[in-house]
């Protein structure tokens, strides 16, 4: 053993201080040596490694671990320095510095620091709870046909005799270790001392300088000075557990054929058989064949045919060599029977039969040959009628010997697993084992027990999960049932999966995570068909998450608001426009996005000037239907003339309103129209200045004229036969417009009268109205009192004023008497009335009733008429309402389609 390796092992032969005493929670652990360069591949974990429950794939750094860790350490980096290996034990330290043991492959449950534990030494060192493995191993020996139990994880085959009773550290030197926070879990702080290497060819005779501690020891660090390789043509110093190795050169070491070196590098084992090809003889040396050296030895396939030793008979034997041999037929000879000897007859000579019964035992085993003795074999079937009893027993009958009774009874036993009978007919009680498949549910709750049928509990799923990262560089194993509990490893890598949208050069790069990479955080900028660009956050395809990695789901938590759905294509422009209505009305432009930049209808009514020209459109707003030749430059009306909604403006169906040139009072017959209305052809009526007669003219003709012309034309060409203003006459002027001219010069003769009517003269008209002038009264008076009291009364008018009162009241009598001389100049009408109201109507009463009936049936009809009225407005009403609604969804309609 080198000095310093026997320094160590004595070194650490004793329980180090620091985690014993109270003062070692003050003291740092001296610096470690710098631990051998990890693998190619430190994330990956063997298949049948057990530190596959870890939950990181990171590289494992012993150099920065815990106190605890380190004192395990210490005693074996001191002595491997910068050479350590300890790629598998390293996770079990780590495992087990951080408290977090894989969990119990029987319960599943995880395994405490303070729980009792159990580990297979033998090969796979898992940690298992002591209460499990215990009901383990006596459910798995009591079940099998032989005393032994087998590991959950690895199945290697324990014997009843180590089934564990107790509780022990990792190195099975302390029963119930005390549970020590300075130290690890499950151990008992001192050194291992296990023995490194057991296979004795290795040569190794070292023990483990770790404390107490799970999993595999290390590699041997010890140096070995003259190592030797395989073929053990080359020494060199090398580590312990590494001494046997190979020098890369030839073997030459020669062959089992002692004629050939081996001609393979040097390499571990025997070495392979001679493949050198030669010519090589058989044993009988009559045939020679091309073969491999290490076949040269071979038999042909000819037979023999020599001559035996008697020189009778020929070798009946293949191809052998040397000589052919004594003659099997000399010396003592029996009969065929074998109860009567010949000491001495030739080979050549065949013995004869006895005789007697042959007696040989037939193939039953229990009866014997009844022939006479006869030479070959005896019959092979036994004929012998014997009464025979089936296998179970139940049934009994006579058979021949040779053949075999069974019933028809099938056994109702159970079988070993204690769940199926066992139902093979005429059983004798040694039950087959069942050779269904248990099929029942394992723990780990995904897989059933695919062995066959047992009693006891089933063997743990034997499967392992792996859960790894996304790029699937950093994985770790897990029992089978245990995933669901696990999370997905961190790997330090970088993502190797490229971006699929357009930043797929400007993304900051990413570590490798699980699931889908996360959404950019750049801006889109993708240009829109608007021609804007998209200010939302990038929404491009993102990669899909890893298929094969499956947790346990977990509560959802509150997603933060993402603009964009990633995947999908660009939202809506968002842009903010000034959008115009329908009717492109100045003051009613609105902000609305981009995207829903549609026009629409304002409050206001459409007031686009009608074809007419006079009058302005009064529909709602409305879009504009420009025909195709008008207005092409704008583009807004060119959206508009591709717009569906577009309707033209209503037809103006009022009459013209014009005026009209010349000047007319009369309105245009025709609709309104845009050019000048047509000539007026109304006719005008126009009374003669006179008044005697009326004038018809066209409109057209008569407005085109002059005053002078008007008045010309309006005159009637006869007297003019207006009264005077002064005196009862007529103007005998030809008609004309004005004051007559003749007011004053009337010429005319009047009967002028004195005041009682008696006297009577003759005057012209112009003489009577400076009479009156000059008397100072008005001549405007009756036609009949004209001129009456311009002259004097003379005497006869006195004596006709003093007519005496008898005579008067004479006429009055007269009067009284003759009422109707009195209304003789009373009109008609004033007669009738007169007439009837004097004689008094006889009204029957067929009369009267047939005044209520009409009174009556008018009041109903008023009534029946009041009803329809109403009935009529409420249907108006209703049908005003439904025409609303109409048009409102036609305008949703519309605005929909833009």
């Amino acid at each position: 053993m080198p000095s310093s390796y026997a320094a160590a092992a004595a070194s650490s032969s004793r329980k180090p201080a620091p985690f014993t005493t109270a003062t070692a929670t003050t003291r740092k652990p001296a610096p470690l040596p710098a631990p051998a360069p990890p693998p190619s591949n430190p994330s990956h974990v063997s298949d049948s490694d057990p530190s596959s429950y870890s939950s990181s794939g990171e590289e494992t750094d012993l150099s920065a671990c815990d106190p605890a860790t380190a004192s395990v350490l210490s005693t074996y980096l001191s002595v491997a320095g910068n050479g350590a290996d300890l790629s598998k034990v390293g996770i079990f330290l780590n495992s087990a510095a951080r408290r977090r043991s894989p969990p119990c492959l029987i319960c599943l449950d995880p395994i405490r620091p303070s729980d009792p534990v159990w580990s297979c030494s033998a090969s796979c060192f898992a940690l298992l709870h002591l209460p499990c493995i215990q009901s383990w191993a006596h459910q798995s020996a009591s079940a099998a046909p032989a005393p032994t139990w087998g590991c959950p994880k690895c199945r290697v085959a324990y014997p009843k005799s180590q089934t564990p009773t107790s509780y022990h550290c990792f190195c099975s030197k302390t029963e119930d270790p005390p549970a020590d926070p300075w130290i690890l879990p499950h151990s008992c702080g001192d050194v291992c001392g296990r023995r490194l290497n057991s296979n004795p060819d290795s040569g190794c005779e070292h023990t483990c300088l770790l404390l107490c501690h799970p999993g595999p020891c290390p590699p041997c660090p010890a140096v070995v000075p003259n190592a030797r390789c395989f073929c053990g043509a080359h020494r060199e110093p090398r580590r312990c557990a590494h001494q046997r190795y190979s020098c890369k050169g030839k073997c030459n070491k020669r062959l089992s054929c002692e004629l050939h070196r081996c001609p393979v590098d040097c390499h571990d084992g025997p070495c392979p058989p001679c493949a050198v090809r030669g010519n090589h003889r058989c044993e009988c040396g009559e045939t020679m064949v091309e073969r491999l050296c290490s076949e040269r030895v071979f038999q042909c396939k000819r037979e023999c045919s020599g001559m035996l030793e008697c020189g009778k008979h020929k070798c009946e034997r293949g191809c052998h060599g040397g000589k052919c041999g004594e003659c099997p037929l000399r010396g003592q000879r029996t009969c065929p029977c074998g109860k009567k000897d010949y000491p001495r007859l030739e080979c050549d000579v065949e013995a004869a039969t006895c005789g007697s019964t042959c007696e040989k035992v037939l193939g039953c085993g229990r009866h014997k040959c009844p022939e006479r003795c006869h030479r070959g074999p005896c019959d092979v079937t036994c004929r012998l009628v014997i009464k025979k009893s089936c296998r179970c027993g139940v049934l009994k009958k006579e058979l021949p010997c040779h053949q075999d009774l069974t019933c028809e009874r099938k056994c109702q036993r159970l079988r070993a697993c204690g769940r199926h009978a066992c139902k093979r007919r005429c059983c004798v009680g040694d039950c087959p084992p069942c050779a269904e498949t248990c099929d029942r549910r394992l723990r780990c709750g995904n897989h059933k027990c695919l062995s066959p049928c047992h009693r006891g509990a089933c063997s743990p799923c034997p499967l392992m999960k792996t859960i790894s990262c996304f790029c699937g560089k950093t994985y770790f194993e897990v029992p089978c049932g245990t995933e669901k509990n696990q999370k997905p490893p961190k790997c330090s890598k970088r993502c190797n999966i490229d971006r699929l949208c357009r930043h797929k050069l400007d993304c900051r790069p990413h570590k490798c995570h699980y699931g889908a990479c996360p959404p950019c955080k750049l801006i889109c900028g993708e240009e829109l068909s608007c021609g804007h660009k998209c200010k939302e956050r990038c929404h491009g395809s993102i990669p899909p998450p890893n298929p094969e990695f499956t947790v346990k789901p977990m509560k959802k938590k509150m997603e933060k608001h993402i603009e964009c759905t990633p995947g999908t294509p660009c939202p809506p422009c968002q842009e903010v426009v000034l959008v115009p209505c329908f009717g492109e009305h100045l003051g009613q432009e609105r902000a609305i996005p981009c995207s829903k930049s549609r026009q629409f209808p304002c409050q206001n009514l459409c007031g686009n000037l009608l074809h007419c020209g006079n009058h302005y459109c009064t529909k709602d707003c409305h879009v504009l239907e420009i025909p195709s030749d008008q207005r092409k430059a704008d583009t807004i009306l060119s959206l508009s003339r591709k717009n569906t909604l577009a309707e033209p403006c209503e037809r103006c169906n009022l009459p013209c309103q014009r005026a009209r040139d010349p000047p007319c009072s009369h309105p245009c017959p025709s609709r309104c129209h845009l050019s000048d209305c047509l000539p007026c052809k109304a006719l005008v009526k126009r009374s003669c200045h006179c008044g005697a007669m009326t004038h018809a003219f066209e409109c057209v003709y008569y407005n085109n004229l002059n005053a002078k012309q008007q008045l010309k034309v309006r005159s009637c060409g006869g007297p003019c036969h207006r009264k005077l203003p002064n005196c009862p006459h007529l103007c005998s002027e030809i008609c004309h417009p004005g004051q007559c001219p003749s007011v004053d010069q009337c010429m005319k003769k009047v009967n002028v009268r004195c005041a009682c009517n008696t006297l009577k003269k003759e005057w012209v008209c112009q003489d009577v109205l400076k009479e009156y002038r000059r008397s100072g009264r008005d001549p405007k008076v009756a036609k009949g009192q004209f001129g009456v009291g311009l002259i004097a009364c003379g005497g006869d008018c006195v004596k006709k004023v003093n007519v005496p009162a008898a005579e008067l009241h004479q006429r009055k009598v007269q009067e009284n008497k003759n009422p109707a001389a009195e209304v003789t100049n009373v009109p008609k009408r004033r007669k009738k009335r007169d007439r009837g109201a004097q004689e008094p109507v006889q009204v029957s009463m067929w009369q009267q009733m047939k005044r209520y009936l009409v009174v009556i049936i008018a009041l109903a009809g008023l009534v029946v008429l009041g009803l329809l009225i109403w009935k009529g407005v409420y249907q108006i009403s209703d049908w005003m309402n439904e025409m609303e609604e109409q048009k409102a969804r036609e305008r949703l309609l519309r605005a929909g389609r833009l």
